[in-house]
């Protein structure tokens, strides 16, 4: 049997999706929630990752052991991640196993927020944070998005600041778990060997009691600072940049074409900054990616070398940007277009893939399209259309708009 679109919404606004397969040998669901980084006051900054942590913490029913024993007893993989747009929490089971999957989760969905777990759990963010400070490509990715973004929301780190973290409080996380974790701003997402209509009112059974708020998001447009910041560590041995510009949003038609656009310039393999730089031997990192957001979205490009090589490295970079229109064949989007494609082929082959897949989209477009469309959307993308992007946005130096360009030294 062909794979079944089911989608319904609950009486407190909940939504319920699904991909339903009962060829499928495997079952999966998550809790998808619109609330992420960019969605939180500069005050509480971190606090959707925080909370992330505190769902797994206990509820009135389960403590945290109970609850990692619920998933390891029924052979559950199962995990969760935040973002700046995003917060999910999900399970991938053998298909008589997820009515139990759904009741753990959806009991995680509602934790206790117990002053005691928060504290502790305060002590681990904070270690956190001071470990990713030891990447320095992390620590320039985070401080290029600040200025980049500039006061716009985007800008925010998902782990928050040492500052932010240490200020928070447990009434805080509650009141921001109130608003933002409300029914009618969650998508509850299934794929695999699924009883829809089973799944439907077990849902409601587990989630129907949830608030609705009327929670939002205003995708408004952010003014780009631009510019270019130095930043010094004695740890570092290497040089590093990073350049940001403006790129589709994600829901953009032309997304398809910044994926290939990306791909072309720093795919991890016979793209043109890895001929150019990586086989040389000019630059050990050599990479361009494309990230769409909730109403814009960015390119990066991100260089790591020999410190007296960076001004010569980065010339590279900025030639290959500047010719890349020019320097594009048929040849080239053909074969990135199949990468994509197998790709995005190979992520929704197995239930689980289909779950994330649904829940991301749903959340970002609130309709629902067919991996088959999808793919077509991939496969129409021609050279014109990549040409006609890179001549639309401001990667090259000489574009008009705000480009950002952010370099990590050694030295103090």
């Amino acid at each position: 049997m062909p794979v079944t679109f089911k989608h319904t919404t609950l009486e407190n606004g909940l939504t319920i999706i699904g991909e339903c397969d009962d060829a499928a040998h495997t079952a999966a669901c998550g809790f998808f929630v619109k609330t992420g980084a960019r969605d939180e006051d500069a005050r509480v900054m971190g606090v959707s990752h925080f909370l992330e942590h505190m769902m797994f913490k206990g509820t009135a029913k389960r403590n945290s052991d109970q609850i990692n024993k619920a998933f390891d007893g029924m052979g559950a993989r199962s995990n969760a991640y935040t973002s700046s747009e995003m917060t999910a929490f999900h399970a991938a089971v053998l298909p008589d196993k997820l009515p139990h999957a759904m009741e753990v989760l959806a009991d995680m969905m509602r934790p206790a927020l117990r002053q005691e777990d928060f504290a502790m759990e305060k002590g681990v963010i904070l270690e956190e944070i001071a470990m990713y400070k030891d990447d320095p490509g992390f620590v320039l990715y985070e401080s290029g998005l600040e200025r980049h973004y500039s006061t716009h929301p985007l800008a925010h780190r998902v782990l928050g600041t040492e500052q932010t973290i240490t200020d928070l409080s447990v009434e805080q996380m509650r009141e921001y778990f109130v608003q933002r974790y409300s029914a009618d701003n969650t998508v509850l997402a299934l794929a695999g060997k699924v009883d829809f209509d089973d799944a439907v009112a077990r849902a409601r059974e587990l989630c129907g009691g949830w608030m609705r708020t009327g929670a939002t998001r205003v995708p408004e447009r952010p003014s780009f600072a631009g510019g270019t910041m130095d930043l010094r560590d004695a740890r570092v041995s290497r040089a590093y940049r990073m350049l940001l510009s403006e790129a589709p949003g994600a829901s953009d038609d032309r997304r398809y074409a910044a994926f290939v656009l990306a791909l072309l310039l720093g795919g991890p393999d016979n793209s043109r900054l890895h001929w150019s730089l990586i086989e040389p031997g000019l630059a050990e990192e050599a990479e361009a990616s494309y990230d769409p957001k909730d109403g814009v979205g960015d390119f990066r490009v991100f260089v790591a070398c020999e410190p007296e090589r960076l001004d010569e490295v980065w010339e590279v970079v900025e030639r290959e940007i500047e010719n890349l229109a020019s320097a594009i064949t048929p040849e080239d989007v053909q074969r990135i277009r199949a990468k994509v494609a197998t790709g995005v082929t190979l992520a929704g082959e197995q239930p689980e893939g289909r779950m994330h897949r649904l829940g991301r989209m749903w959340l970002c477009h609130g309709q629902y399209t067919t991996l088959a469309q999808e793919l077509e959307r991939i496969t129409a993308v021609g050279v014109q259309d990549v040409i006609d992007l890179i001549k639309a946005l401001p990667m090259a130096r000489s574009a008009n708009s705000p480009r950002t360009i952010a370099t990590m030294l050694p030295g103090a």
